[in-house]
Formats: structure tokens, C-alpha cells, sequence
């Protein structure tokens, strides 16, 4: 990831609001994101078999939606 966040602080704006615009650029790129997953190194057998379980649990999810019927 070679991508540069650069967030100017003006006098106007202030440091709060330079700080949650900073915050908000960081989880657009997802940079706390990538960081949760290079902490650990995970075999991609694991890494896989997780997948496949967060997408039967997405599954099921939407099964029961469906299931359930619209709300009133």
C-alpha cells in the first residue's frame, strides 16, 4: 500500500476537525483495516476456510431475512 494520507490543518478549521478528517480518510483506505491483518500471519488454509465460514454465516443471514418476511 503506497498510498500517502496528507491532511492539512488550517487556522479556521482547527485541530479536532483535521484530526476526525484524518480518522475518516484512514478508514476510507482502510489502513486500520490492512493493519488488523498483517499483525498475524495466518496459513492460507486457515485464511480460507475462515472465508468460507463468513460466507455461509452471510448466507444463513439472508436466508432467515428472506424467511422472516419485510417488516410492517
Amino acid at each position: 500500500m503506497s498510498t500517502t494520507i496528507r491532511v492539512e490543518i488550517e487556522d479556521r478549521s482547527g485541530l479536532e476537525r483535521s484530526l476526525r478528517k484524518f480518522k475518516k480518510m484512514c478508514e476510507t483506505y482502510g489502513v486500520v483495516r490492512e493493519y488488523r491483518n498483517r499483525q498475524e500471519y495466518k496459513k492460507p488454509s486457515v485464511r480460507t476456510k475462515e472465508k468460507t465460514e463468513a460466507a455461509e454465516k452471510r448466507r444463513r443471514k439472508s436466508l432467515f431475512k428472506v424467511k422472516r418476511g419485510p417488516k410492517i
